[in-house]
């Protein structure tokens, strides 16, 4: 895969367990909450929480319609409990060469993630990506989180690409079935051991990390 013969002018980034290891924070933090407000959860049950799914979303699939005013302090809550749990992500290896590499040659970058605005802004600047992005997209934009194919959409329209010259990474089917419904072409990126699924939802190929790749030997790293 080179940019010159397959026409990639920009990649399209989702956050969580692409950019950076943030699951095992994501479910401790999640699983604390959902006890706190008395719902005790299996590890099956709380997998859903990894689908790209919106903050809001996941709230009501396990505790039911909420009007907004709870959605917004329950929120608070769970986000207050991962804030506390921030010391554990890392960023996903090899991953801040890959942006300075798609920097050096003028391949635009872009976050369209499922997460909160806050969470986005201040993940990507205390990791130090933020220079890197010139369109970032969260849940704050859009009315429904992947598969729903506006958070993919949406970052091409405000880079002001075609989806068919995008290149998006994922590590959800739900993401990938996004990317691929709003036009980009789709790899996956295998943090949470889907591989698997990440090519039956219609990723082109799987990676497990970044290191040592760029767009230019994409073909033989992945």
């Amino acid at each position: 895969m080179t940019t010159e013969t397959e026409g990639i002018y920009a990649v399209v980034f989702d956050m969580d367990g692409v950019l950076i290891d943030s699951h095992p924070a994501h479910l401790a933090a999640w699983r604390e909450f959902l006890r706190s407000a008395g719902k005790e959860v299996v590890d099956d049950e709380l997998s859903f929480v990894l689908g790209g799914r919106t903050r809001s979303e996941i709230l009501r699939h396990f505790l039911g319609p909420l009007p907004e005013r709870e959605l917004e302090r329950y929120g608070r809550r769970k986000d207050e409990i991962f804030r506390a749990l921030e010391y554990r992500i890392k960023l996903i290896p090899g991953v801040l060469e890959f942006l300075r590499n798609l920097n050096c040659q003028r391949i635009a970058s872009a976050v369209a993630t499922s997460a909160s605005e806050i969470r986005t802004f201040s993940t990507i600047e205390r990791l130090g990506m933020a220079e890197f992005f010139e369109v970032v997209v969260t849940a704050s934009d859009v009315s429904w989180g992947k598969p729903d194919p506006t958070v993919y959409r949406l970052a091409c329209e405000r880079l002001a690409i075609a989806p068919h010259h995008a290149l998006a990474f994922d590590d959800a089917p739900a993401g990938i079935l996004a990317a691929k419904s709003a036009g980009l072409r789709c790899v996956g990126v295998s943090s949470n051991g889907l591989a698997a699924q990440l090519l039956d939802a219609g990723a082109e190929q799987v990676i497990r990390d970044f290191k040592r790749l760029t767009l230019n030997n994409f073909a033989q790293a992945a």
